[in-house]
């Protein structure tokens, strides 16, 4: 078991830290919103920003790894005389 979080945790968390964005930048209405809230929202919309940068490379890897395996099943279903 390895302490390094995994890459769906990651993306789990960015995608809660803009989800919950607004929701702490705002309170009933625009009026009320804090100064703390906004600076929180921000934190959290910057934190999102940094996990989602890291992951792009290796969620790219996994894209061209998983297009050329298709690839390669294609190409066996036409060798095979399937479409």
């Amino acid at each position: 078991m390895t302490s390094t979080p995994c890459r769906r945790n990651l993306l789990l968390l960015a995608a809660a830290g803009v989800a919950a964005a607004p929701a702490l930048a705002l309170k009933s209405t625009p009026t009320l919103a804090s100064q703390t809230n906004l600076e929180h929202a921000l934190s959290a919309l910057g934190a999102a920003m940094e996990i989602l940068q890291a992951a792009t490379p290796d969620i790219e890897r996994a894209m061209h790894a998983i297009e050329a395996a298709m690839g390669e099943v294609q190409a066996g279903m036409h060798g095979c005389g399937g479409d």
